[in-house]
């Protein structure tokens, strides 16, 4: 792991960034005054370009040197969990905000320093994509490889919705959910599937069918499928931690949150201490970082 130190306790500013594969929270954090929020497109090393990530800054930050300081940056996102990844992002960075103070870390220690701050726990990420880890209480001191959107990320958006196309596409849906998916998508599944491999940003696509799921709640289809899925991320990820029957669990992200009753019912089932289901770790990282400005 390549980390940049920055000695938080004497920077009086902090631009937090926390970026999925779908969407960027950056938050200018500075000592005695409001936090400023901004958002943008997600950013991902492993499905962008340096050239790509360079120009949604400049389209999509609304970022003005004259009225917006920081004297360090924190991003913390999705594709991060590399060294030659984190140096790359650091790069681009700097050389965007002219700022010499860049750390960098994964999507998982955005997650772990939000929800856990300085206690031990076990922590999942379903968001888009998704991860888990168990935190110590200062690092990720277990954490499995992730294998991504087309061999991985469990339980995921992009892994349900990755399902829901299926469904569709192989007339396994019954007519109700047939006739609710084709007035979200319409009926052309070559379209689905031109979109799916020649388009940018397959996995954001696939999650966009969840969609579907959340406005058909309690159709015994739908509920099996979020359950199905979900439990897929339990067995494959959380179950192989010893840890995960020691320490509470702690959930972030869209789906984590968009299905929570089905996560808190698999903690019970499995009999594992669920501890909070957030939907973004933004608020916990800026408590976070605020103790420490």
């Amino acid at each position: 792991m390549l980390h940049f130190c920055i000695k938080y306790p004497v920077m009086p500013s902090i631009l937090l960034v926390e970026s999925g594969s779908t969407k960027t929270d950056w938050c200018l954090l500075a000592k005695g005054k409001k936090p400023q929020h901004f958002s943008t497109g997600g950013i991902n090393p492993h499905l962008q370009s340096k050239e790509e990530i360079m120009h949604l800054l400049q389209s999509e930050l609304k970022w003005n040197p004259k009225k917006h300081h920081a004297d360090a940056v924190a991003y913390y996102g999705a594709g991060a969990g590399s060294a030659a990844k984190q140096k790359e992002l650091a790069t681009i960075l700097k050389k965007h905000f002219g700022i010499a103070k860049v750390d960098v870390e994964s999507d998982m220690m955005a997650a772990a320093r939000a929800l856990c701050g300085d206690n031990k726990g076990m922590v999942s990420i379903l968001g888009t994509g998704s991860n888990c880890c168990y935190y110590n209480g200062k690092k990720i001191a277990e954490q499995k490889p992730s294998l991504g959107f087309i061999a991985g990320d469990e339980g995921s958006g992009n892994y349900i919705g990755k399902r829901v196309l299926q469904y569709y596409a192989y007339n396994t849906f019954d007519t109700e959910l047939k006739l609710a998916f084709e007035q979200l998508y319409g009926n052309d599944v070559q379209a689905m599937i031109n979109k799916l491999y020649g388009e940018p940003f397959p996995n954001r696509y696939l999650a966009g069918f969840v969609k579907l799921l959340v406005n058909t709640r309690g159709h015994y289809m739908t509920e099996n499928i979020i359950e199905d899925c979900i439990n897929d991320f339990f067995h494959h990820h959380i179950l192989k931690y010893r840890n995960s029957w020691k320490l509470p669990l702690y959930f972030t992200g869209s789906v984590a949150y968009e299905f929570r009753d089905v996560v808190e019912s698999l903690c019970r089932q499995y009999e594992l201490d669920l501890g909070t289901i957030a939907k973004s770790p933004m608020e916990g990282l800026i408590a976070y970082h605020k103790k420490r400005l």
